[in-house]
């Protein structure tokens, strides 16, 4: 093999093992999915839960920042992702600005009010913080059923399919454009966490009275934390909105936000690509897996009873969640392959 060749092989080793590149590749292979609906390999049915998993990772991602890397909790983030979702089917649809103002609204306007969900959690913390971004979920909740002016109230607000770059969308175009949203926030997210910010945010995770000594602005950080948590929120709520064509109050409840936290549990704290593995068990795994199984699918909600008993095994057992399991995994390969190469 010639130098030249070497360095190219290098140089495509040092690409390959970029975290971007591999997030790259995970959202190319997903743009491949509504090729398969086309072609008869997948149900429609199948392609909106994946769908529903891929927006419901980008909520998740932003509650991990603000869960596994700040330590700071929001029972509220379902609320948020409805906000996004209304303020997007309002602006396109009842004040015709478009899909991009659409989209900029849903993600500024929830963004201010985590500003202001950051100042509370300079005086509350930990179930008090909780119960506070409870309550404000709570007000959003009953804002979405009386506002009709705004949410049409509890008979849903409707939308339609937005044009992009001029190009009208489709469920297919729509499922697309959210596996490319997606990539973009888990690589914006890994340059969060490895940099400058994350660091000040694990100081605070693990102590702020030490973070604070170190010269960590408790202030900014936790203001930065619980606003890239509501953007992200805000920003999945219009792309659920898009998708869908509907937004109903009683979708953005308790126990979706609940379940978002699952997701984050579930899938490991401080992981990202955990995250979104943890939103297809949580979300997808149910649907397209328990409900085909004999016995378990024939019960009505004997599926989801069967999925949080699963939770609770890999909460007991397996604490770092889904992500833990993957590296005991890969730890326990590498142990076999390394005696295999001594014993030879």
């Amino acid at each position: 093999m010639s130098k030249n060749s070497r360095i190219t092989m290098l140089n495509l080793g040092s690409i390959m093992k970029n975290s971007h590149v591999h997030y790259i590749i995970f959202g190319l292979v997903l743009c491949l999915f509504p090729m398969m609906t086309s072609a008869g390999g997948m149900k429609n049915s199948t392609l909106s839960t994946l769908a529903f998993v891929l927006i419901f990772s980008i909520v998740a991602l932003g509650l991990n920042l603000l869960l596994g890397y700040s330590g700071l909790i929001s029972l509220g983030t379902a609320g948020f992702m409805g906000l996004g979702s209304y303020i997007a089917a309002y602006v396109q649809d009842d004040l015709g600005l478009g899909f991009w103002v659409a989209v900029l609204l849903a993600i500024a306007i929830p963004t201010l009010i985590g500003l202001l969900v950051g100042i509370i959690s300079l005086r509350v913390s930990g179930i008090y913080l909780a119960i506070a971004t409870l309550c404000i979920a709570e007000i959003l909740a009953k804002t979405f059923e009386q506002a009709e002016w705004f949410t049409h109230g509890t008979a849903g607000k409707q939308s339609k399919y937005p044009t992009i770059f001029g190009m009208p969308m489709d469920r297919s175009s729509m499922f697309v454009v959210c596996a490319i949203v997606l990539v973009l926030v888990m690589m914006l997210t890994y340059n969060i966490v490895n940099g400058q910010l994350g660091r000040a945010l694990h100081a605070m995770r693990s102590s702020e009275v030490a973070a604070q000594a170190m010269g960590v602005n408790v202030l900014k950080y936790k203001l930065f934390a619980f606003s890239v948590a509501t953007l992200y929120a805000g920003l999945a709520g219009g792309l659920y909105l898009f998708f869908l064509r509907s937004s109903y109050p009683s979708t953005w409840n308790l126990f979706l936000s609940l379940n978002l936290i699952a997701m984050v549990v579930v899938g490991g704290l401080r992981s990202i690509l955990g995250t979104v593995a943890g939103a297809f068990v949580i979300f997808a795994f149910p649907e397209l897996v328990l409900k085909k199984l004999p016995v378990i699918g024939d019960a009505s909600g004997l599926p989801y009873v069967f999925s949080g008993v699963m939770i609770i095994l890999v909460i007991m057992f397996f604490p770092q969640g889904l992500k833990g399991l993957a590296d005991l995994g890969v730890t326990t390969i590498k142990t076999v392959f390394s005696r295999k190469k001594v014993t030879s």
